[in-house]
């Protein structure tokens, strides 16, 4: 083979073995420290506290609660958008049953949805102002007698990202 032609299928040969590789691992069930943002804070929404990572970086949100088979009670993850969005998320991989509240830059709930095991259906916001995503267990929201208007304490939330190291300029908060 020529070393043209062998530079030019390399990349694609490379790609295909790995490709084939990656296909047969079996999924790994994430622990609390393989969560993104390892960090809780403690988040209070109305009457109620979360205990919140967050989820922040284009890894952290990509990777959300895939994995997760168990959440306590009062645990959750916070997405946080530099700026606002109409937002959309599925439960690829992910075997709980959770409620997402979308939240606007004053923290405001906008709306609240179920969502369902392994299902890969969008959610979408119907908003285009959300900034943050709050996912909990199913039922968090009603059993807390949280609905939409009641709002998050932002500055629980900027601490959190300052601890993270996070640069505040870069969130519309």
């Amino acid at each position: 083979m020529s070393k043209i032609r062998f530079l030019v299928l390399y990349p694609f040969i490379l790609s295909i073995i790995l490709v084939i590789g990656c296909a047969n691992e079996s999924p790994r069930v994430a622990t609390g420290d393989e969560l993104p943002g390892t960090h809780r804070f403690d988040l209070t929404l109305g009457p109620a506290t979360v205990a919140t990572r967050l989820a922040v970086t284009q890894q952290e949100m990509a990777r959300g609660l895939m994995g997760v088979t168990a959440l306590g009670v009062d645990e959750g993850m916070l997405f946080v958008y530099p700026r606002p969005i109409e937002a959309s998320f599925w439960m690829r991989n992910t075997p709980l049953p959770l409620d997402i509240g979308f939240f606007d830059q004053a923290g405001v709930l906008l709306e609240v949805y179920a969502m369902f095991p392994f299902d890969e259906t969008p959610v979408k916001s119907r908003s285009q102002e959300v900034l943050l995503a709050l996912e909990v267990n199913q039922g968090w929201f009603s059993r807390n007698r949280i609905r939409p208007g009641a709002v998050l304490d932002l500055d629980q939330l900027r601490q959190a990202l300052r601890d993270r190291g996070f640069d505040q300029s870069a969130f519309t908060l």
